[in-house]
């Protein structure tokens, strides 16, 4: 899903398109022929598939995808990726991932409406068990049956937390106590990176180049 945003440096301009061009589209030289102060590179594609990365706190819009779809107004869903890379969530129709009676994973249904993700934390494989079993055990809670959900006070933020604060695993299970500073470490640092590419992208939709002075 990565479309591929390169950059190259010319004519004190930096100009970022989606092929690089036999003319610089400012000053219309060769680029062939041109020695680049700094060599054309991809510009980094900030989303993820939750599927490949397992034991992680993942983000995606609750509607549509980011590149396309989101903006700063819009809802974002959060949810928690098992050892096997099956995203377990919290929603209007209650816990999906985790079957509270049995206490076991059910089918990953919907790990490919994770395909454009942004990646908040993830951690080793050497956490795999504890992850796990405290995943199993905080998501069989009662608390997070369908008639239990909020939008405003008992939604997806609140299941992530929860899961946080019982994993104990330090400064990470530290700012899940405060939903505000939580946020603000791990959220806005990577919404606001994301916004940049969205941008770039959708300017890129629109023309060939995007221009910017150095």
């Amino acid at each position: 899903m990565d479309p591929g945003i390169l950059c190259f440096h010319h004519c004190d301009h930096k100009v970022f398109c989606t092929i690089i061009p036999d003319k610089c589209p400012v000053c219309h030289q060769k680029l062939d022929r041109y020695d680049y102060s700094l060599l054309p590179f991809r510009v980094p594609y900030p989303f993820v598939k939750a599927s490949q990365h397992p034991r992680a706190i993942v983000m995606k819009p609750t509607h549509g995808d980011f590149l396309n779809d989101y903006y700063n107004s819009k809802d974002l869903h959060i949810g928690v990726t098992n050892s096997q890379g099956c995203v377990i969530e919290f929603g209007v129709e209650g816990i999906q991932g985790v079957d509270p009676l049995t206490k076991k994973w059910s089918q990953c249904d919907s790990s490919s409406d994770w395909d454009q993700c942004l990646l908040l934390e993830q951690f080793d494989e050497l956490w795999n068990e504890i992850w796990d079993g405290i995943l199993i055990k905080v998501s069989s809670s009662p608390l997070w049956d369908a008639e239990r959900y909020n939008e405003e006070r008992h939604n997806c933020f609140t299941f992530v937390l929860a899961f946080l604060r019982a994993l104990d695993c330090g400064e990470l299970s530290e700012k899940a106590q405060d939903p505000k500073l939580f946020c603000k470490q791990y959220v806005v640092p990577r919404t606001s990176a994301a916004g940049k590419y969205i941008s770039l992208y959708r300017q890129l939709k629109r023309q060939s180049f995007f221009i910017q002075n150095q």
